[in-house]
Formats: structure tokens, C-alpha cells, sequence
């Protein structure tokens, strides 16, 4: 099947798909579906007949490669060996990925809970010392299949991508051009300041919503971003407010963390350059799957003149953000 027609299919998967794909591995679905916040696959609640519910994947035809899905699959495995509270994918004749028709798909267990309290100190300090764990593991061995976090593909390429293909109102392109280049000057001068930092197997996409809370229980979710990057990556998305706000937050998150690993602290330097990578990777991330419908009923707001006049006075707010001395570590 080509790309195209793998595309169109995703693009028409409907619920008698999602039940042959879970038939075709004896679950017995009862009818029971919920769609959940997934944007980039498609992510199900499917109820099962005399048990519990599962959750079903079905990835994005053209994104990762069998391998890499796969990598993600074997690092998520390992931590979860680990005892590491992830939510790891289930085995189903001695495989994780699935293939249905034209669909690639996996199953998990279903885990139920809120997302953390950015307030609670004990709750970062908990989220700090998994966050250590899970590098513990991520830099025993190296990904063959998954790329890295640089500057190049989320910075660089992002704004090249928006620019070619016209999403920029003409009004605001001058504007745009002019502060992305300050933006992605200001990353390498966060980068140099930072100096040589280690690269490891990271979760990459680790805020808030991807942290289950269920009374004293943690579960994380979704290593479909899971690359390489600096440890400070899988830290910076919990710290939230002003820098009087941020200041005790990372303090709790490195404690927990320094119990496990060491902490180089000169990767703080790196917070507000990932942070502004982020801005432009989501924005480029939009853009490239526009085609796909259900992105004008999520992002409704994204061609909008509105929206563009605000990305071009965050990513201002970044580059003075990335002059300013790096929040520091008060145990450090």
C-alpha cells in the first residue's frame, strides 16, 4: 500500500476498523469507545468484555518507521523492567505492534488519573526521582532509530517549512523572519553557554499531561516523542508561573532527581532555548498536518491573523527570556 493510501485510510479510521484490528488479537470488544486527547495518532478507549478496557494506538501512516516505533516499544519495555511506573505496551502473540489492513496499531493497559499539581513540592520531588530513573536507563545504551532534539530540525527547519508554504500573513512575515532569526541566534548562544552536554534516551514530551495522578500512584504515558536529548528536556515542561514560581519547583524536581543521578546544572542554560525550539516545532508540527481535518477542529484558531500576531510576540518574549541569567539551582 503507498503512503497515500495508508494516509487515506488513517484519515477514515472508524470504529468497525478499530474492532477488526483488536478482533483480529481475540479481544472481544463490548461496544465501548472513547476517543482520547491524541492529535497526532489516533488513541482509544475500547471497552472489553469481561475486563478492563484497553487502550488502542494506531500511529500516523509516514511519521516513524516499523524500527522506530519499535525502539520507543523496547525503551518503554526496559523501563517498565525497571519497575518505573510507565504504561508500557501489551503482548499479543509475542509482539507489540500490529498490523491491520492498512493500520499500524498498539495496545496498552488503561490507566485512569489526573494530572499533577505543579504546587505540590512532594509530588516534584517524587516526578524528579522517575525522571533519574528513567535516565538511568536512557543512557545505558544509545537509539539506532530515533533522532535527537536539535536546533536544526525543531528551529530551523520549522520556520524554513512555515515560510515556504505561505502560513505566515504577508503583513507579518517581515516581523516573523526578523524575530525567528533573533530567536534561533539566542539557542546557539544558550547552547555555547551551556557547553558540551550529554545526550541520552529521554521521554522528550514530558509535561504535565502525559503524568497520570491516581491518589499516590504515578503513571506515565506516551513515549511516541521519545528521542535524544539533554536531561533537562524531561524537567523544564513541570515548571510553571513567574521565576519566583519556578525557583522552589525546580528545587523540589532536582532534589528528587540528585537522589538518583547526577544533575549537570549547566544544562539550565538550556531551559529557555528548548523552551523557544518548542514554540517553533509546535507551530511547524500544526502546519504540516493541516491537511488532516481533524486538525481545523482542534486548532480552529490556527490560520487566524490573531494566532500569528501572538507567536511573533512569544517568540520576542523568548529572546529576551535567553538574555537574562538562567534560573539556578539554590542546592546547587
Amino acid at each position: 500500500m503507498t503512503s497515500d493510501s495508508a494516509a487515506l485510510a488513517y484519515a477514515s479510521l472508524e470504529p468497525e476498523h478499530i474492532l477488526e484490528a483488536l478482533g483480529d488479537l481475540s479481544l472481544r470488544c463490548d461496544g465501548r469507545f472513547l476517543a482520547l486527547n491524541s492529535y497526532e495518532n489516533r488513541v482509544y478507549q475500547v471497552g472489553i468484555e469481561d475486563d478492563r478496557p484497553v487502550v488502542a494506538k494506531f500511529y500516523r501512516p509516514g511519521r516513524w518507521s516499523d524500527d522506530a516505533i519499535l525502539e520507543e516499544h523496547s525503551f518503554n519495555l526496559e523501563l517498565a523492567d525497571a519497575e518505573i511506573p510507565v504504561v508500557a505496551p501489551l503482548f499479543f502473540g509475542g509482539r507489540t505492534l500490529h498490523h491491520s489492513g492498512p493500520f499500524r496499531f498498539a495496545v496498552y493497559p488503561c490507566h485512569g488519573g489526573r494530572a499533577p499539581d505543579l504546587d505540590n513540592y512532594q509530588l516534584l520531588e517524587q516526578l524528579g526521582r522517575l525522571v533519574a530513573r528513567i535516565h538511568g536507563v536512557g543512557e545505558t545504551r544509545a537509539f539506532d532509530y530515533r533522532p535527537a532534539i536539535e536546533i536544526k530540525t525543531y528551529g530551523e527547519n520549522s520556520v524554513e517549512f512555515l515560510l515556504q508554504h505561505a502560513f505566515i500573513p504577508s503583513e507579518l512575515r517581515p516581523a516573523y523572519e526578523s524575530v525567528a532569526e533573533l530567536v534561533l541566534e539566542g539557542v546557539h548562544t544558550c547552547y555555547q553557554r551551556a557547553g558540551s552536554h550529554h545526550e541520552l534516551r529521554i521521554h522528550a514530551d514530558f509535561h504535565p499531561g502525559n503524568v497520570l495522578v491516581q491518589g499516590e500512584k504515578l503513571h506515565i504515558v506516551d513515549l511516541d516523542d521519545t528521542r535524544r536529548g539533554p536531561a533537562v528536556q524531561d524537567l523544564w515542561m513541570f515548571l510553571s508561573g513567574d521565576r519566583e514560581e519556578q525557583v522552589p519547583q525546580l528545587d523540589a524536581l532536582l532534589s528528587g532527581y540528585s537522589e538518583f543521578r547526577h544533575f549537570d546544572a549547566r544544562e539550565l542554560n538550556l531551559i529557555e532555548a528548548l523552551r523557544s525550539l518548542r514554540i517553533m516545532h509546535y507551530a511547524a508540527w500544526i502546519a504540516r498536518r493541516w491537511e488532516d481535518p481533524a486538525f481545523h477542529v482542534a486548532f480552529p484558531w490556527f490560520d487566524s491573523h490573531r494566532y500569528w500576531e501572538d507567536h511573533v510576540l512569544a517568540l520576542r518574549e523568548q529572546v529576551a527570556l535567553m538574555q537574562e541569567t538562567p534560573i539556578e539551582w539554590r542546592a546547587f
